[in-house]
């Protein structure tokens, strides 16, 4: 039983931190447009070449 004692906080804080980098990620815009870098990938966008410095 004094297991638990030490156990219980300690599953609360790691569930605390889990909490709090679950909503850093959220609030730092890691889930929108999911699907963008997978399409952006297979698309052949030669615009964005950089400029030649040689001409």
């Amino acid at each position: 039983m004094n297991v638990l004692v030490v156990l219980i906080p300690v599953s609360l804080v790691l569930g605390a931190v889990g909490l709090i980098a679950f909503l850093w990620t959220v609030r730092s815009d890691q889930y929108d447009d999911a699907l963008g870098n997978a399409a952006r990938i297979l698309l052949d966008d030669d615009n964005n070449k950089p400029a030649d410095s040689e001409n």
